[in-house]
């Protein structure tokens, strides 16, 4: 082969090195980002859970029993 076919294989290889990294590095990024949506998404479920229990209590028995404030 020539000098300048194998510096070309070589610089080709090198790129691709440099591109399997970065496909890498993206594909951990992807996961970590999926994982922190997956904790996000049951953070919102355990909130709104709590939020419906609350909701429950204030809008509950003793709501209705409560006078109405004086102003009324």
């Amino acid at each position: 082969m020539t000098d300048k076919l194998v510096q070309r294989i070589e610089q080709l290889e090198i790129r691709l090195m440099h591109l399997e990294a970065a496909l890498d590095e993206v594909t951990r990024t992807l996961l970590q980002q999926e994982q922190l949506t997956a904790r996000q998404a049951e953070l919102i479920r355990q909130l709104e859970s709590q939020l419906k229990g609350l909701s429950a209590t204030v809008t509950g028995p003793q709501a209705e029993q409560e006078p109405p404030p004086p102003h009324y």
